[in-house]
């Protein structure tokens, strides 16, 4: 983490791209889009409406059932698999709808991220309004939004088999690409609002920092990937012990941290923790640096996130993961991610 000294420049400069309002603008509603789209599936998984569609169609999926033969059609497909005969079976098509409609807004929604992506880069391309680096960046995030929708089909298949429920190691692969590509997108969004040339030690910083939260973030989806909240649900405390019996009590033990319910949900509790106790170091040491107004104020930003999230998380546990919170929980985290990725970028030098 950093020292209370003033962070030096970088000896080597990074080439920043050419300034282009337009460009950064609509990367920006992309961004906006992928949080809107994190929000969307939060509410899918805490309302176990995301196994309702079982196949993938990209194309012809964007057409919605028109009259009863397609709701009978759809609900017969879903009642040959596990979640419904094994937890679903008292659902009438009327209750199926429900859970259908979410699930499918979730999939359209993905798939206009990518229709408002592409139209606008072919033609930014076209008028020449990118530099030739940014193009090679705008190009691996359009594989990147790609892989995504193979990535959550690929989730949505291991529900489809045996178990009733989407693999925590997808999940959390799922949700950890879909952070991955907001902060590039608001990371290039930013290069093209103001370009910034230079690295520092305090952006560096900010960086590790980042990847502090994103690593958190990413504990978090095992513990949703499992129902893992759904337990222990006091605070501080946990089963009445700040290190309760039974942890890492699984076999392979190596397995515990993504396997187990009660060193799954442990292990997130202690990593927002330190998390959040760098969050505070980070912002006090920065106090100390020669920063800019404009960069002190994202280094509060990162602070003000940081203790929201913190009252999410406990208050999300303590309801018992009662459903708005829980959503807001996982926007928190993206809130966070968002934040922190400003700073790292509002923390280089302009010259």
């Amino acid at each position: 983490m950093p020292s209370s000294a003033a962070p030096a420049l970088s000896d080597h400069p990074t080439t920043a791209p050419v300034a282009h309002k337009n460009v950064a603008i609509w990367l920006f509603g992309c961004a906006a889009m992928v949080f809107i789209m994190v929000v969307i599936g939060g509410l899918t998984r805490l309302t176990e409406s995301g196994l309702s569609i079982v196949e993938w169609r990209p194309f012809t999926g964007i057409i919605p059932p028109l009259n009863e033969a397609d709701w009978t059609a759809l609900y017969q497909q879903y009642s040959q698999y596990p979640e419904f005969q094994k937890i679903n079976a008292w659902m009438s098509v009327e209750d199926f709808k429900s859970i259908f409609w979410l699930e499918f807004i979730h999939r359209l929604w993905g798939r206009l991220i990518g229709v408002v992506f592409f139209i606008p880069f072919v033609w930014f391309l076209a008028k020449k309004s990118i530099d030739g680096t940014t193009k090679w960046k705008l190009w691996g995030l359009f594989i990147l939004g790609g892989l995504q929708g193979l990535m959550g089909w690929y989730m949505v298949m291991s529900g489809l088999v045996d178990r009733p429920d989407v693999s925590q190691y997808r999940l959390t692969a799922h949700f950890g690409l879909a952070l991955v590509i907001f902060i590039a997108l608001l990371w290039v969004g930013l290069q093209q609002f103001a370009p910034r040339s230079f690295a520092t030690n305090a952006s560096r910083r900010s960086w590790q920092l980042l990847g502090l939260i994103v690593f958190t973030a990413l504990s978090g989806g095992f513990v949703a990937g499992l129902d893992a909240g759904y337990a222990f649900n006091t605070f501080p405390l946990m089963d009445g012990q700040l290190i309760p019996d039974g942890l890492y009590v699984f076999d392979p033990v190596w397995l515990a941290p993504f396997e187990d319910h009660m060193t799954v949900q442990w292990d997130h509790r202690w990593l927002a923790k330190l998390t959040f106790v760098m969050v505070l170091v980070f912002w006090w040491r920065a106090g100390k640096w020669n920063l800019t107004s404009d960069q002190r104020f994202a280094t509060h930003l990162v602070l003000a996130a940081a203790c929201l999230q913190v009252a999410l998380g406990i208050s999300t546990l303590l309801s018992v993961i009662w459903l708005p919170l829980g959503v807001a929980h996982q926007a928190g985290a993206v809130v966070l991610v968002g934040t922190a990725t400003y700073a790292a970028y509002r923390l280089r030098s302009e010259n």
